[in-house]
């Protein structure tokens, strides 16, 4: 039986509600050192659905876990069939007006640096450098026997060649970047395997059930220590890769500001929450401050 991870979280407090005044985020930034931690809700206005907001994707998806995809063929077979249809639109996603104004931040050396929990590779894309990213991206697969790396567009091109004529309809893109398909749409899809050493191919993700790697987390800790403030934008907080780091912020007095239109999980830890979306949000602090925000860096992932 298929087990659901454990994703969900209901506050069990009275929290304070979200504002509107972006005054604290660009105070902050004009002091800078800001720390930027970045969650799925920066992505939705380039068409990349969320996992919790309104209209989620798990409402209606359960993501796939490391212990399922290492250890069942057929859902390594349900898993790559989705996620290759899905990589046609995941792939082709473009930075918005978000990770542009993240990007013109750290141009103007107001930050110290961007985490993300994201897959999805836009901050780069937008112009953004040394960006962390804790849960890695879906732009290269490793070999799990030998890790290999193979870029993503090359593993696209192979399966496209071993699976001809594959074009189903699907019902939905999730932030994970695969497409919501039924067993029957997924068929006989041929799995590709490492080019090396025949072993089992996995996008370079930490998927469900699996551990951020120790030094990855460290990097993010010393970052953390580091930052004169640390900036949430887009991130329920519910699982713990990034609520630790907001915790670790509020224990050292570092000032939490989370942009986040629902309440999440980090909020008692945080000075305020400010209820916009992240587009609007980031454009009118950058307009407060004199930085314009364009789109000459942005591209394609």
């Amino acid at each position: 039986m298929r087990m659901r991870p454990t994703l969900s979280w209901a506050p069990t407090e009275d929290l304070l509600p979200g504002t509107t005044d972006l005054s604290p985020v660009a105070d902050a930034l004009r002091a800078g050192d800001v720390l930027v931690l970045s969650g799925a809700g920066i992505s939705t206005e380039s068409g990349i659905p969320d996992y919790r907001g309104e209209g989620g994707s798990l409402n209606r998806h359960t993501p796939m876990t490391y212990q399922e995809f290492t250890a069942d063929a057929q859902a390594r077979r349900r898993y790559w069939a989705r996620s290759h249809l899905g990589w046609r639109t995941f792939g082709r996603a473009s930075p918005n007006e978000g990770h542009r104004a993240v990007s013109a931040f750290g141009r103007h050396g107001l930050l110290s640096g961007v985490i993300t929990q994201n897959v999805d590779g836009l901050h780069q894309a937008a112009g953004s450098e040394d960006v962390v990213e804790l849960h890695g991206s879906l732009d290269r697969a490793v070999c799990l026997s030998c890790g290999t790396f193979t870029p993503r567009r090359e593993l696209a091109r192979q399966l496209e060649e071993a699976n001809a004529g594959f074009r189903p309809v699907a019902a939905a893109m999730n932030p994970d970047g695969d497409a919501d398909l039924t067993d029957e749409q997924v068929g006989d899809f041929h799995v590709v395997s490492c080019a090396v050493c025949d072993g089992i191919l996995k996008p370079d993700v930490v998927f469900f059930g699996e551990a951020v790697p120790p030094r990855r987390v460290e990097q993010c800790r010393e970052l953390v220590r580091e930052a004169a403030t640390l900036l949430v934008l887009g991130s329920s907080l519910t699982v713990m890769s990034g609520l630790r780091f907001v915790r670790q912020a509020a224990q050292a007095g570092i000032p939490v500001l989370i942009v986040n239109r629902d309440p999440t999980r980090g909020d008692r830890h945080s000075v305020t929450r400010i209820a916009l979306s992240l587009g609007t949000a980031l454009t009118t602090v950058a307009c407060q401050l004199g930085i314009p925000v364009d789109d000459e860096t942005a591209g394609s992932s």
